[in-house]
């Protein structure tokens, strides 16, 4: 499980002109590339291509930033013709963790910088404190931030789970279209969230009337439709993603698991009545607005392999296929199929010495 500890710096003086200069000129690097690529020019560069007084490291982290970036840029012009290449702005920079190192008995974080046209590394005082899980679990990046008018560390790092029902309350979510949202905590508790006929009723009913607008070439009244609808579900979004983490919250729940829902529409087969209605659902929007929420008031997010979650017995770990939303195992079990994919998502890191916990179900 990927988390990330927020750690305040305390440069010098002379450290806080070189942080700023360093975290500027990032940030312009990677608008600068930004710019090059939609320009049309070649993506594939290293740093060697990039003319700016940075090291090579921080270099590379900025053309990796500005592929990304470009990369959901030309994704979301697909959607919205309107759509203008984003300007980073907030003073920040990103070192690999073989860039930089922490010394946990002197209280400071050094990494390279450019000073005096050469790669030089510095030591910046930092207020190492909490920080045990650092020590113990492998690092990741390291942004470098001004918020405030003070600088931080944020230090992503890979936490190995100790996964015990005891200890850990970790809830699972099955995303769909029949129930937008299923929830199962780490004690057995279950909630059902949204309404999905009524989902699929607003899409069918704005697509039929889209369709009278478009024989009567009523461009401008589609539009207006559209940016209706897409209002329409993603208020309803909002609303289930509340209820999703209130839940968490009332139930005490540490961890919240969901899907890896990566290219669901090109994976999913369906029939035609639902195709439009798979295609159309915001998977990726809903899963955003519980991570946001979520991150609010402290739980923390994880995404699993969704592969066999809706098929697989909770209690035994073999595979069924359902027709139906009632799931039937040979060794007795049998539960909603929508509930049965939510635990498996929470069991995930291992199904078949997870036994299912019993426990009521709430219907919102």
């Amino acid at each position: 499980m990927k988390l990330t500890k927020n750690i305040k710096l305390n440069p010098n003086t002379e450290q806080t002109l070189y942080l700023s200069d360093t975290t500027n000129l990032y940030i312009k690097t990677v608008n600068e590339l930004l710019t090059s690529f939609n320009n049309g020019n070649n993506t594939k560069i290293t740093s060697k291509d990039v003319d700016a007084s940075l090291p090579s490291c921080l270099k590379n982290n900025c053309i990796n930033d500005a592929k990304s970036i470009y990369k959901k840029y030309k994704k979301d012009l697909k959607k919205d013709d309107n759509k203008k290449l984003p300007t980073l702005k907030k003073k920040i920079a990103i070192w690999n963790n073989q860039n930089y190192k922490i010394n946990y008995n002197d209280n400071f974080i050094s990494f390279p910088v450019w000073i005096n046209n050469k790669s030089t590394i510095i030591k910046v005082h930092a207020e190492l404190i909490n920080i045990d899980k650092l020590k113990t679990n492998k690092l990741g990046t390291m942004r470098i931030l001004l918020k405030n008018n003070k600088w931080y560390a944020q230090i992503s790092y890979h936490e190995e789970e100790m996964i015990n029902g005891d200890t850990v309350n970790i809830m699972g979510i099955d995303l769909g279209l029949k129930v937008p949202a299923v929830c199962v905590s780490g004690t057995g508790n279950t909630k059902f969230i949204g309404n999905g006929r009524k989902n699929k009723y607003l899409r069918r009913y704005n697509n039929i009337r889209r369709k009278k607008l478009g024989s009567l070439k009523k461009i401008n009244a589609i539009k207006k439709s559209k940016d209706k609808e897409r209002r329409v579900m993603s208020d309803i979004d909002h609303k289930i993603s509340r209820k999703v983490v209130n839940f968490a919250v009332k139930e005490k729940v540490e961890i919240i698991r969901l899907e890896k829902l990566a290219n669901i529409s090109k994976a999913t087969r369906t029939s035609r009545k639902n195709n439009q209605n798979l295609h159309s659902w915001a998977f990726y929007r809903m899963q955003k607005y519980i991570e946001y929420k979520a991150s609010l008031v402290g739980i923390k997010v994880d995404y699993v392999d969704p592969h066999n979650t809706s098929k697989m017995c909770p209690c035994c770990g073999k595979l069924n296929k359902t027709k139906t939303r009632n799931y039937k195992c040979k060794c007795g079990y049998q539960g909603h199929r929508d509930r049965v994919g939510a635990l498996n998502i929470r069991n995930s890191f291992n199904f078949k010495n997870v036994p299912e916990l019993y426990g009521k179900s709430i219907v919102a």
